[in-house]
């Protein structure tokens, strides 16, 4: 079962389905916590950093179909930054006290 789904279908014209290709991406590029206009409808959402995309068209039965999807997982909180991993070889600080060599 899903958590949530959000589907419209509806006929645009080409300017109707620009704008609203334009709005998605504005929130794509601003990310965080974003509101997209669809129409009638803003969905309010979370866009991270990174996620993964599919793009998939299909032509047959005298259409072509063109899907545009964007997964990515939901987080409960906002997770802390994580700290960079040292590079393998690098030298352990000095213990508190002790003389720094030069």
């Amino acid at each position: 079962m899903k958590d949530l789904k959000f589907e419209q279908k509806t006929s645009l014209s080409r300017l109707e389905a620009a704008d609203q290709l334009t709005a998605l991406a504005a929130a794509l590029r601003e990310g965080g916590e974003t509101d997209v206009e669809l129409g009638p409808v803003t969905l309010t959402m979370r866009i991270p950093d990174e996620l993964r995309s599919e793009f998939e068209v299909e032509v047959g039965d005298g259409e072509i179909e063109l899907e545009i999807e964007f997964k990515w997982p939901i987080a409960t909180a906002e997770a802390a930054p994580s700290a960079p991993a040292a590079p393998s070889g690098r030298r352990r600080p000095a213990k508190r006290g002790a003389a720094k060599k030069s």
